[in-house]
């Protein structure tokens, strides 16, 4: 059928128009699309530009250089050592198990580490490189190195590993470093990206963890360029990082040496300390551990050994280890007296070799009493029944405040792990934790350094100390970082009549110096270098009984406090030996060959020593297995 002129015209009319309305729907859409790109590579061309670049090109951190720990005469004791390795990239050695085969023969691989390296070969892309060897010799590298053309694939490298030359000696205060753990971290508020680079190493126990931020250093980085894959393709820069902070410490190598070996059969502690200043000389604590173990990942079979002695090897006793102080705290007991003023030094205490109070019988440890004693005799022949005498007179709160003026009860700031605060008990200390009254046994009993006293070698030493100069000197352990020396903090006087401190000091050198003192037969025969100390017994259980007829863990513990020379001291000292029976026998000749040791900066002369004793020193001298040094101060193998 023929369409007329007004169809075909409506018609046209439609079509024209949706044209018009497809073809301004096209134009707006290429317009919008126009402005979109303009928008992208224009107006963000720089961010782009950026995301690409970042894609393309990878920052890694470069591990610093640990900082290094010296004894106070610039021994290294905490060292950076090479560490030589081996590393496998699967593409490039072909036939990898062929390869490690033949790597095997040259050095030692176990069969379970073989496993461990097969398996990460096969799981690990094939461009990263895997360590199929670490820590080897020279002579194992160079190996490797000679036979490079039949070993593709392989590489060698070398980076730095802690190491602690002095092994054993410096365990319980330099501590170890050791992987990042996720409970590290977790310690953390805003964690170093340095701890998070596989097998990163900080430290765990000690100086080590306590200085961690000085020691630890910057992080340096390098730019490479990756792949779409993450494959290296080459190196653009790189930034060095910044080695950590070098620390001096205040302890003498040597002196510390002597005092593990004199100390090397007994779990014991001691503290030797300068009285002038509060430099810690020595801090020994045995037995104890090579810390190198830990730093290459101990065995089971290692740290079971370790947990399992009853010696207790892993714990530092010189500062985590709290003891009744037996005797040795009589000092405290006196001065109180004294300052109090319910007692002169001249007056006497008679000794029947007990005492009454409240029903009970306190006994002294001389069943058959001592007789009349005043401050002097009852120090020198540690009397109890004078101390039973002065606790009632002068009460435990005041016995507590002169402890705790001479360090007891005081937990110090030194950068060592688990710092013990010890004890000075007090009534309301006793209400509040065990929800009991104070007694007057409670008095009796803290006067002679029992019951509830509890004191750490460390501050048995500073107690030492504080006696030997009259002021509220305190320990120090880090003379300097990075070359700048730290401050020595000022030691005010201790606010104790003088006459008092030398009535005491006077009753410990008769305690070492009189024929009838308890620690006569450890006394210095160089009368330059004469010692003064107090012997102390602690015991472990509160039945008195024979030492050698019960097991070692039942045993009492052996106390010396001590500082020489007794008119000008540059040394003052403590000594624990765990369940050593009496502080005379066991601790006090320790004690005395420690503070010789010191004074003279080296084994001492036989002639400082009893001729009685001589031969017997000597013989014990030439046992010890003590360290040399060459000229540069570096360890050598012991004597």
């Amino acid at each position: 059928m023929k369409r007329n002129s007004k169809d075909t015209d409506r018609s046209t009319r439609q079509i024209s128009r949706r044209a018009l309305l497809l073809g301004a729907s096209q134009l707006a859409f290429m317009g919008g699309l126009a402005l979109r790109m303009r928008y992208l590579q224009v107006d963000q061309a720089d961010q782009y530009r950026l995301l690409a670049e970042e894609n393309r090109v990878n920052i890694r951190l470069i591990p610093p250089a640990r900082g290094l720990i010296y004894d106070r005469k610039g021994r290294i004791i905490g060292d950076n050592a090479q560490n030589y390795r081996i590393t496998m990239v699967r593409e490039d050695a072909g036939d990898f198990e062929t390869t490690l085969a033949a790597v095997r023969k040259l050095v030692p691989i176990s069969d379970d580490e073989n496993e461990r390296i097969l398996r990460e070969l096969r799981n690990l892309p094939s461009f990263v490189p895997v360590t199929i060897a670490d820590r080897l010799s020279w002579e194992d590298v160079a190996e490797i190195a000679v036979n490079a053309p039949a070993l593709p694939g392989v590489t060698p490298e070398v980076g730095l590993s802690r190491h602690y030359p002095f092994e054993e000696d410096f365990a319980h205060i330099v501590g170890y470093v050791g992987p990042v753990s996720d409970y590290d971290l977790s310690k953390i508020e805003n964690p170093d990206p340095l701890l998070q680079i596989p097998k990163f190493q900080i430290g765990k126990v000690g100086v080590e963890a306590k200085l961690e931020a000085d020691l630890r250093g910057a992080a340096g980085s390098r730019r490479i360029e990756v792949n779409a894959v993450g494959r290296v393709m080459r190196e653009l820069d790189r930034i060095p990082g910044t080695s950590g902070a070098d620390i001096q410490l205040t302890i003498d190598a040597s002196l510390q040496n002597f005092v593990q070996q004199r100390m090397a059969n007994e779990s014991a502690a001691a503290v030797v300390m300068n009285p002038r200043n509060g430099d810690l000389l020595a801090m020994g604590s045995t037995p104890s551990f090579d810390p190198n173990k830990f730093v290459r990942g101990i065995s089971v079979a290692d740290y079971a050994e370790l947990t399992e002695n009853k010696y207790r090897p892993l714990a530092n006793k010189s500062v985590q280890g709290t003891y009744p102080p037996g005797s040795t705290f009589k000092m405290i007991t006196a001065l109180a007296a004294l300052d109090a003023g319910v007692v002169s030094t001249g007056e006497t205490v008679y000794c029947p070799g007990h005492t009454t109070v409240a029903g009970r019988r306190f006994h002294c440890w001389k069943r058959a009493g001592h007789g009349w004693v005043d401050l002097n005799g009852s120090l020198k022949h540690s009397c109890d029944v004078y101390y039973y005498e002065m606790a009632q007179r002068v009460g435990i709160e005041r016995i507590s405040a002169m402890a705790r003026k001479f360090g007891l009860g005081e937990k110090f700031d030194i950068p060592m792990s688990a710092v013990a605060s010890g004890l000075a008990p007090t009534k309301e200390w006793k209400q509040v934790r065990r929800g009991q009254d104070w007694l007057i046994g409670d008095s009796l009993n803290a006067s002679i350094g029992q019951g509830f006293v509890l004191a750490s070698p460390l501050q048995l030493a500073v107690m030492a100390a504080r006696l030997a100069s009259g002021t509220a000197v305190v320990p120090r352990l880090v003379r300097s970082v990075d070359g700048v020396e730290q401050p020595v903090p000022e030691a005010p006087p201790l606010d104790i009549d003088e006459n008092h401190l030398r009535a005491v000091r006077r009753a410990m050198y008769a305690v070492s110096n009189d024929r009838r003192g308890t620690a006569y037969r450890s006394h210095i025969a160089e009368d330059r270098f004469r010692m003064a100390g107090k012997t102390g017994t602690s015991q472990v259980r509160s039945v008195i009984v024979n030492n050698k007829e019960v097991p070692w863990e039942q045993r009492d513990h052996g106390l010396f406090v001590a500082f020489a020379p007794f008119d000008t001291p540059d040394v003052a000292c403590s000594v624990v030996i765990e369940h050593g029976g009496g502080g005379s026998s066991a601790a006090a000749p320790v004690a005395r060959d420690i503070v010789l040791q010191a004074l003279y900066d080296g084994l001492p002369p036989l002639s400082a020593y009893p001729a009685s004793q001589r031969g017997t020193i000597e013989a014990r001298q030439k046992d010890l297995n003590l360290r040399n040094f060459d000229q540069a101060g570096k360890v050598q193998d012991r004597a």
